[in-house]
Order: C-alpha cells, then sequence, then structure tokens
C-alpha cells in the first residue's frame, strides 16, 4: 500500500512520507496503539461504560483494534443547508444511506444529527456506533447569525443507543463562554451516562483574518484544542492548520491578544504540515486525548488530498479523519473507495510517526 500513497501523494510524497520532526520530538507523545482504551483513557477518570463505548469505538471497521479512528460526519445538512450539501448526490437526503455509507466504508462510527439517527436508531445503533451532534449552527434566520445551539438532551442520546456525544464550539466568538458552560455540562452527563464525548473545536471571529486565515492557524486552533480537553473531551476534531502565528498577527500595532511565547514558532512547531499538527497534537494532553483532522470541502482531487490529510495527521501523532463531504458528495462506491484510502495509510506502517 505504501507505493499507493506515496503515487497519490505525487511531488509531495518525500516532503511528506521523509520529514523528521525537530520540533516536538515523537517520544514524548501518547501514540495511538492497540491498547489505547487501557494506556490512554484507562488511567483517566472515565467510568467503566465510557471505557465500553470507547472500546467499542475502536473496534469497529476497517481500523478495528489499532488505535486509529475514521468517522464518516454528516450534519451539513444543518450546518450548510440540506439543498447545499445533498444536491450533488440526493439519495443522502434519506438518513439510511448516511448510515449504510459509514458501515460500506469501514468506519469506526457515523456521527450525525439527533434527527438523522433517531430514524434509523433500531436498525443500526447496534451495528455501528453512533455519535449524536448535540448543537449545531443553523442558516435560516436572516440575516445569517453564526451560533452553536442545542438541538436536543443528551438523554435522548443515550435512549437511541449513542456510543458518543459530539458538539461544536466557536472559540474565539461573542457566544463561546457560553457554549463552553453549555457543553461542559453537556459532557459531564453524557459521561455519567456512559457515553464518549467528541469536541468539533472550531475558531470563529472575523478578526481571525488579517493577512492570512488565521481560523486554520497551529497556535489558535492549538490553543482552541486544549480547552477542549480542558471540558474532557475525549476526542477533540480540529481542520488541519494551514499557517502559523494567529496570536502574533493580532498583537501587532495597538491590539493586544492573548499570550504567547516566541519559543510556540521556532523550538514547537515550524512552517512543515506535520510540524503544525503536532503542535496540535501536544496541545491535547500530547496526545492523551485523540486529535482527528477534518477532511475539508469536496473538490477535484479529493482522494490525493484525503491521503495527504492523512499522512500529515498520522506522521504528527493524530488518532485519525473524520471526513463527510468527500465521501458523501460522491456514489457510494466512490465515496466508499475515499474512505477505504484514508484508512489505508494508518494500515500501513511503512507510514510512522514522524
Amino acid at each position: 500500500m505504501i507505493d499507493r500513497i506515496a503515487d497519490a501523494l505525487g511531488t509531495q510524497s518525500s516532503y511528506l512520507l521523509d520529514h523528521v520532526c525537530t520540533t516536538i520530538p515523537s517520544s514524548v507523545l501518547h501514540v495511538p496503539s492497540p491498547t489505547v482504551v487501557e494506556t490512554i483513557y484507562g488511567p483517566s477518570n472515565r467510568n467503566a461504560r465510557v471505557l465500553a463505548n470507547l472500546h467499542r469505538l475502536f473496534h469497529t471497521g476497517r481500523l478495528n483494534g489499532t488505535g486509529y479512528l475514521s468517522i464518516l460526519p454528516v450534519d451539513q445538512g444543518i450546518e450548510h443547508s440540506a439543498g447545499a450539501s445533498f444536491a450533488k448526490n440526493p439519495t443522502y437526503f434519506d438518513p439510511e444511506s448516511i448510515v449504510q455509507l459509514a458501515i460500506e466504508g469501514g468506519c469506526n462510527a457515523v456521527a450525525s444529527t439527533f434527527g438523522v439517527l433517531a430514524s434509523v436508531s433500531r436498525r443500526y445503533a447496534h451495528k455501528i456506533p453512533f455519535v449524536v451532534k448535540i448543537n449545531h449552527n443553523q442558516l435560516v434566520t436572516y440575516p445569517n447569525t453564526f451560533d452553536q445551539i442545542e438541538f436536543g438532551t443528551i438523554r435522548q442520546a443515550y435512549d437511541m443507543g449513542a456510543a458518543a456525544v459530539g458538539a461544536t464550539i466557536y472559540f474565539g466568538s461573542p457566544e463561546s463562554s457560553r457554549q463552553i458552560v453549555d457543553i461542559a455540562r453537556a459532557f459531564a452527563e453524557a459521561h455519567e451516562l456512559g457515553m464518549a464525548t467528541i469536541l468539533w473545536c472550531y475558531l470563529r471571529n472575523p478578526a481571525f483574518k488579517q493577512d492570512k486565515d488565521y481560523h486554520v492557524a497551529a497556535d489558535l486552533t492549538g490553543q482552541a484544542n486544549h480547552l477542549g480537553v480542558t471540558i474532557q473531551a475525549d476526542i477533540i476534531k480540529q481542520k488541519l492548520p494551514e499557517n502559523n502565528g494567529g496570536f502574533l498577527a493580532l498583537n501587532s500595532g495597538d491590539s493586544s491578544y492573548g499570550k504567547l511565547d516566541k519559543r510556540m514558532y521556532s523550538e514547537l512547531s515550524s512552517d512543515h504540515p506535520i510540524d503544525l499538527c503536532r503542535y496540535q497534537v501536544a496541545n491535547c494532553y500530547m496526545g492523551r486525548m485523540g486529535l482527528i483532522n477534518s477532511g475539508g470541502p469536496s473538490g477535484t482531487n479529493d482522494i490525493a488530498e484525503a491521503i495527504a490529510t492523512a499522512v500529515i495527521n498520522k506522521r504528527a501523532g493524530g488518532m485519525g479523519l473524520i471526513s463527510g463531504r468527500k465521501a458523501f458528495q460522491k456514489p457510494m462506491p466512490e465515496g466508499v473507495q475515499l474512505l477505504h484510502a484514508i484508512q489505508d495509510v494508518y494500515l500501513t506502517p511503512e507510514v510512522t510517526i514522524a
């Protein structure tokens, strides 16, 4: 499989596969392994039922027993509007198609809305772990507003047999303090009931767009991750970093924002994508809580982009990928092929931790 991965990476092959990290060494990371539940989550305060559901997550699908995760997320019907999300492939208006893609694609879990998963829960909740996304931004309010609001209760997720709940916090937004309090309480209840927790640690603030889009800066996304694990998210979902220096840019001139140490940009990271992603992993308690990166929007070269993202995540010390639009905005056989291509990166021993 390594030859197929190298071919897909093309001119980036050596750049990504041969990179040696000289910033944060791999020896200090808690790297995903077949014993991830026992060695990483076991010493924590998670109760036996949470550990059982984490074990189920890590022992489903093609990545069964590797310590890595491949999750299909389909909540874009709310977040991006159903028409815009499913026009390319209208079959995914039907929730059963979403769950079937996750199963056929060999995923560890399917993540979607209360309505999607509830509508097919008795048929599928025992066949593949459900991750119920409890809050969303919706695009019908005019003019559009951007706030994550809860669409149901933790008890509803538990009653439909969910293995985990997911939530988004818009760190940096005016609503972020309320969202942190709401989701911290929700995650505490989920843990009490035995469900694992996954947090979408996204940034949102118009000021983060300066000379670059610092919504995908390693330093800002890394700090969002650190806040996420502070409220006891078991797994962090984050966009792959594309640049760095968000704190520096927002501290320029008369502006004063956050706190930084210049070693964040020299000793702890570099401009290499694997080093940028490793800084995200470091902020997840050096990998004690797993980092899964998002797959991004669908485009013209999806398989190659997905493979590159998986290589970066794995070599940085991450725990896997959560890729949706690249998979479900295609006919099912092509979506399955893409999901398998992602999983093959984590199944290939030659793709090592940098």
